[in-house]
This record gives structure tokens, C-alpha cells and sequence, in this order.
């Protein structure tokens, strides 16, 4: 039987209702998408597939009509809807029973837990892009190197000083800076930031994020801020992808992470992390947040004081460098930003 697409009025409440509906039946949730496309049968949704950005997920097929090639239809419209867009290169989170269907459409599964799968397809891929890292910052194979993952928004003294206490430790040190642009403070701002702020170690190499660290497709309830029942599983992906590829590839020894007294999201990271990486022989250090006046010098801190126009009492929490920044014309204009919107840090 011949079965055709349907694009979903994501503005329409009843539309999006019988698609949520239909999803909650497979355990699946229905938000952050920018496409959708259901197929019906006499009226009835028998499947569906959406996207946001370059993310493919919430797919589901009803068990009466699996094995009839409906998968391979919903995946060329949502791949002909990324090429529409320019995108050629996507990731797609499903149930790791669902593996086999899109192996046999050309993906390719990074990792997978007990609950979720992650799966690429296009004219990148993970081995080729930590291959680029290596040559165009220099990473040499026959030397160990410590890590940090960093949001930083902005670069505070705290960030620092886990940096500086890395940097002390090791031969060797990488600042991968988170690239997903979901902060109030733009990525290229908070890369030169942190770039400037660490210049003084000259064993630390900052390296942009890319798609495979803190990123939509490995971790977006960091962006979410969302403590539900799937986070776990989206911390065990990407621990599991830092350290099945990166610390591989990269011969990454050690990851530094900084305690987290605020965030209960990257409290679960930061625990997920320590279960996770020592199965692939990396040691993972929680270094205590530096602190004054009895309270730990954190980012949300920063945001908070300058949301309310305290700015001078932000300058004993970060560097000389992110405080200049902050008294530049573009300081200026994040800072008048705040004021009227909240961001995740």
C-alpha cells in the first residue's frame, strides 16, 4: 500500500494536539521542532517524524503498519525539507530498537544507551571532524592532554581558576568552548573571552565545540534547563561521545569539571560524567568552585549583578579582560539585553 506525507500546521493547537497525542503512546514528547510530517490512514495518524534545525527526531510508526517502508518515506521528506534548508548533514535520536531501520537509510550510530540512540548521516562525521581538530590546532598523538568543557557566559575568575589549576597539573590542556549559541553572550564573544582571559597558560589550547560536545544534538536539555525523566539518558550521551571519540582520539587523560552549587542539570552532568569516563580510562576531577564573600563566583552570579546595572561589583568576579569587554559597545549591548530577557547560562 502506497502511503504519502502530510505537513503539520505547527500553528495550529488541534494539529500539534493529535501529533502529541499520537507520540505519547510511543513514551515519545512532542516540543522543540520546526517540522513535522504525520502519515493518516482513514483519517487516523499512523506515523510521524520532525526536525529542529538539523536534529531529526519524534519518530514513531504504529506497530500495525510497521515493515511497509513508511520509514524510509518519512525520512525522504524530512531529508528533502534539510536540503530545502541547506543542511546535508543531520542527527537523528530514537529508541536503539529503531537503529536497524536507519542504518539500512545511511545513518551511522554514534553512541546509544539503554533508552536513546544517536545517529548521523551526511557529508560529515564525527572521525573526520576530530581528524581537522587534530591538524588545525596542532594536537599531537604522541601526547596526553587534560580537558575542560566550557559555556562560560561569561568568563568568570571561577572559570579561571579551574583552568589555571588544569593547566598546573597537566603537560597539555584543551578549553573545548561550548559553540551552540543559546547564551546571552554570542559564542564568538564568549570564545575571545575565554581565549583572552587564559593567555597566560601557554600549555592551554582553546578549541571551538562543534556540534559533538554541549550541543542540540548531544546534550539540549542543557539548553532546555529541563529536569525530567530523559535527562540522565541525554548526559549519558554525551558523556559517552566525549569519551568514546575524543579522549580516543585526542588522547584525552583527564577532564576537569568545576562543582556546580546552583544548577541541579549540571550536578546530573557532572555525576554522569564520573560513571561514565572512567570506562574509557579517563580520570574526571571536580575542582571546587572558587568563591567570595562566602559564595561561589559563578556565571549566573555575573548575569544576575548585571541585570540589575551593579557593574562594579562584577569586577571582583571576572578577569580584567571579560570586564573591559563588558565596558565595550558590544558589553554594552548584551548587558541592555539582560536586563529585558532571561538566557541559560
Amino acid at each position: 500500500m502506497y502511503f504519502s506525507t502530510e505537513k503539520v500546521n505547527l500553528k495550529s493547537k488541534r494539529e500539534v494536539q493529535r501529533v502529541s497525542d499520537f507520540l505519547n503512546g510511543f513514551d515519545l514528547k512532542y516540543d522543540d521542532v520546526d517540522y513535522t510530517v504525520v502519515i493518516e490512514d482513514c483519517g487516523k495518524i499512523i506515523a510521524t517524524c520532525s526536525k529542529k534545525n538539523n536534529i531529526v527526531k519524534c519518530f514513531a510508526i504504529d506497530e500495525d503498519y510497521q515493515g511497509q517502508g513508511i520509514s524510509g518515506t518519512l525520512i525522504t521528506d524530512i531529508t528533502n525539507k534539510l536540503f530545502e534548508e541547506n543542511i546535508y548533514h543531520n542527527f537523528i535520536f530514537t529508541k536503539p530498537k529503531n537503529n536497524f531501520l536507519f542504518e539500512g537509510l545511511g545513518y551511522n550510530v554514534i553512541v546509544s544507551t539503554d533508552k536513546v540512540s544517536l545517529l548521523e548521516t551526511g557529508n560529515k562525521n564525527i572521525k573526520n571532524y576530530l581528524n581537522s581538530l587534530k591538524k588545525s590546532f596542532n594536537l599531537k598523538d604522541g601526547e596526553e592532554y587534560a580537558a575542560l568543557i566550557m559555556n562560560c557566559n561569561p568568563f568568570t575568575l571561577g572559570h579561571k581558576y579551574i583552568v589555571e589549576t588544569a593547566a598546573k597539573e597537566n603537560k597539555n590542556v584543551i578549553i573545548f568552548v561550548v559553540e551552540e549559541d543559546k547564551s546571552a553572550f554570542p559564542f564568538k564573544n564568549r570564545f575571545e573571552l575565554i581565549k583572552e582571559g587564559v593567555k597566560e597558560f601557554e600549555n592551554v589550547t582553546v578549541i571551538p565545540g562543534g556540534e559533538y560536545i554541549i550541543s542540540s544534538a548531544t546534550f539540549p536539555n542543557y539548553f532546555l534547563r529541563k529536569d525530567d525523566n530523559v535527562l540522565k539518558e541525554y548526559t549519558k550521551i554525551d558523556g559517552n561521545v566525549f569519551g568514546k571519540y575524543f579522549c580516543k582520539e585526542l588522547n584525552i587523560v583527564r577532564r576537569y569539571v568545576g562543582t556546580e552549587p546552583y544548577c541541579k542539570v549540571t550536578n546530573t552532568y557532572n555525576e554522569t560524567l564520573k560513571e561514565v569516563l572512567p570506562k574509557y580510562g579517563v580520570e574526571v576531577k571536580l575542582i571546587e568552585r572558587k568563591e567570595t564573600g562566602d559564595e561561589a563566583i559563578s556565571a549566573s552570579r555575573v548575569r544576575a549583578l548585571l541585570k540589575e546595572g551593579k557593574l562594579e561589583e562584577v569586577r571582583e568576579l571576572v578577569p580584567a579582560t571579560t570586564f573591559e569587554f563588558l565596558n565595550s559597545e558590544a558589553g554594552v549591548e548584551i548587558i541592555e539585553r539582560l536586563k529585558v530577557s532571561d538566557k541559560p547560562h
